[in-house]
């Protein structure tokens, strides 16, 4: 595309959105792939347990790096981390001149803590700690679940330098407790003699099609369709209300001076689930200053294809409001909602990760075999 003709990436840009890939493997770090979408204006990639179960299990392109793994006597935990490590160094490094380019801004990769310590808040640190350095990159983040557990950390590895995206954030509670963390971490940062903020960045993840899916089976088959579908876009609009909120205190004023960035609401989750509905309709919906978007590669083809831009984040909110409370009357409880969608989220990326460290004991195993 040209300046003249932009892509839809590029106007989301324009409208103050950044569009970024969840997805990572092998094949599109090497074959140019992912360079290529970076030449489109992709500002950024995120993964998870599940994304990177997929990734190595399947096909070949992680052998040999699982023979030599192997051959160090690192066990599969040990192994999964030198397998991923690699993978989001190499993608940072082809973000690197966006992140440059921009400042900062943006060009930011993420990898995620082991989900198995989503209720340890001091082995979070520790773990975050170690894939930071391991990966000594700026534009890396380091995933942090917004578990009762994992606020602490937000605040203690921001307070240390340590960019992190916060993921599977569902409700408003959570989120401005999330987007506290972040600014008290930056005070505590700036607290130790640290005069420029700048180096540090977030994002705080948060979920959207999740929610539809479990309010959708509470309505059931209730006469009022009219409200399925709509918590979803209604709950991330009202949340991004109270980040312009969170973030025009004078106390993020003060940080701000010294360079402190906004920790912008990344939209997770936004491919939908429910095949009756648009297959943009969250992305579409989203659109606005300050946030970012992750999309699986389908729905960004489905975007860059027949996507529309338009600052759609800060319109409606009134209507936003109304479908919460028609859900509330409903007999709609939000905060169980929310609470069992993280416990689920949890699970989920937890039970991808104990597979996977089985996928990677059999692979080795095949693989030892095969040599002998």
């Amino acid at each position: 595309m040209t300046a003249s003709n932009p892509n839809n990436i590029q106007l989301a840009r324009e409208a103050g959105q950044s569009i970024w890939l969840d997805f990572i493997n092998r094949d599109l770090l090497r074959s140019g792939k992912l360079a290529e979408l970076v030449e489109l204006g992709l500002g950024g990639l995120t993964s998870n347990p599940t994304i990177f179960q997929s990734a190595i299990a399947q096909g070949s392109d992680y052998d040999d790096d699982l023979e030599r793994l192997a051959s160090e006597g690192l066990d599969a935990n040990a192994t999964f981390e030198g397998l991923a490590t690699k993978d989001i160094a190499d993608a940072a490094d082809i973000f690197r001149p966006t992140y440059d380019r921009l400042g900062g801004a943006d060009g930011f990769v993420s990898i995620e803590v082991d989900p198995q310590l989503a209720g340890d808040t001091q082995s979070t640190v520790e773990q975050a700690r170690r894939l930071f350095a391991t990966l000594d990159r700026p534009n890396v983040f380091i995933k942090v679940p917004a578990t009762p557990e994992g606020i602490p950390a937000i605040r203690t590895l921001i307070g240390e330098g340590i960019n992190v995206n916060v993921t599977l954030i569902f409700s408003r509670d959570a989120y401005r407790n999330v987007a506290n963390a972040y600014i008290d971490g930056l005070a505590d940062y700036k607290a130790k003699g640290n005069s420029d903020l700048s180096g540090i960045a977030s994002v705080a993840s948060f979920f959207v099609s999740r929610v539809d899916s479990n309010i959708d089976a509470r309505l059931g088959d209730a006469s009022d369709s009219s409200l399925k579908g709509k918590a979803g876009t209604a709950n991330a609009k009202l949340a991004y209300a109270d980040f312009r909120e969170i973030f025009g205190t004078e106390k993020f004023a003060a940080l701000k001076a010294s360079g402190a960035r906004v920790q912008r609401p990344l939209w997770a989750s936004t491919s939908v689930k429910n095949p009756a509905y648009p297959e943009l309709m969250y992305v579409n919906g989203l659109i606005g200053p300050d946030t970012v978007d992750t999309l699986p590669p389908a729905t960004l083809d489905a975007f860059l294809d027949h996507g529309v831009v338009a600052q759609t984040l800060t319109e409606g909110l009134e209507s936003a409001q109304r479908d919460m409370a028609a859900l509330a009357a409903a007999g709609v409880n939000i905060d169980d909602v929310t609470d069992e969608l993280i416990a689920a989220g949890v699970a989920s990326f937890t039970a991808s990760y104990v597979e996977l460290m089985a996928d990677i004991e059999a692979k080795r195993d095949s693989l030892a075999a095969t040599a002998s």
